[in-house]
């Protein structure tokens, strides 16, 4: 036996990072050890298992109708379902040309322009809209939609809705068009988010007063990381919840309006002077 070779088995080839422990408190991918100069092969396998994922998140169609079909058999939907398309046509015009999937399409604008409005707009426009993973829409949507909807038409102040919109092939800012040919005083978008290597299902929620095209994502509140694993749909729609009475009372969405639906902590009257400007 050559001297270069050990002349008994080697057990265990993977020398492991002390770091590993952290791994139960985050997804990231920390504390993964080493087998000789790599990887071990686990992790690699996983690694290569996450970015497929994140692939066909972003490549899987929506199935459109089956959500449409789903969320009429919710009792809180009491409103119609339209479905309609963005400038995209299909999914490489999506991904190459981002611009198209802000606005509506042809035959959807003259949909909404057919539309009876009523006397008072709408307080609200909510737009379901696939994005760039059909998945985290198709978990997360109902669910969110189950908390949120009945909170906000059954609140003291009420909010009125326009008819459910599901959008194909659309990003954020299609919102705005959408409102504004539903004349919403508000718009709030449930969008498939890029999918990360440990998040292929996450959903976005952007709230935009007053949409209309043109709007900057500056104007708009975003909630993000909605899924089973991340903010909790009870937790997102009580953000939601928050921002949308916030944006109602003070007519604005954006920067200028701060979510402070988790602060626990009174502030003091403005009266009420420091101990500094007491003794100045």
């Amino acid at each position: 036996m050559s001297k270069d070779f050990p002349t008994h088995p080697i057990n265990d080839p993977v020398i492991e990072n002390p770091w590993e422990v952290l791994r139960g408190f985050t997804d990231a991918r920390i504390g993964l050890g080493r087998a000789g100069v790599s990887v071990p092969t686990r992790h690699l396998l996983d690694f290569q298992l996450a970015h497929a994922k994140a692939q066909d998140a972003v490549h899987t169609p929506l199935d459109s109708q089956g959500l449409i079909d789903n969320l009429k058999q919710q009792a809180w939907c009491t409103e119609s379902v339209l479905l309609l398309h963005s400038q995209a046509e299909d999914r490489a015009m999506y991904l190459q040309r981002p611009d198209y999937g802000r606005r509506l399409n042809e035959v959807s604008q003259q949909q909404l322009n057919s539309l009876s409005q009523p006397k008072t707009p709408y307080d609200l426009a909510v737009v379901i809209v696939d994005g760039l993973s059909a998945l985290a829409i198709e978990e997360n949507a109902i669910p969110f939609l189950h908390a949120l909807l009945p909170a906000l038409t059954q609140q003291t102040n009420p909010w009125t809705l326009a008819p459910l919109c599901v959008v194909e092939q659309g990003r954020v800012a299609i919102g705005d068009h959408i409102g504004e040919l539903l004349k919403a005083r508000c718009v709030l978008i449930l969008v498939g988010e890029r999918p990360g290597l440990s998040s292929p299902d996450s959903m976005g929620l952007y709230l935009t007063w007053s949409p209309k095209l043109g709007r900057a994502d500056s104007q708009r509140n975003c909630i993000s990381n909605v899924r089973l694993a991340g903010l909790q749909h009870q937790d997102a729609s009580r953000k939601a919840q928050y921002l949308l009475n916030e944006a109602r009372t003070k007519n604005l969405s954006g920067v200028q309006l701060k979510d402070r639906a988790d602060d626990t902590v009174l502030e003091q009257d403005s009266s009420h002077h420091s101990f500094l400007s007491a003794h100045a």
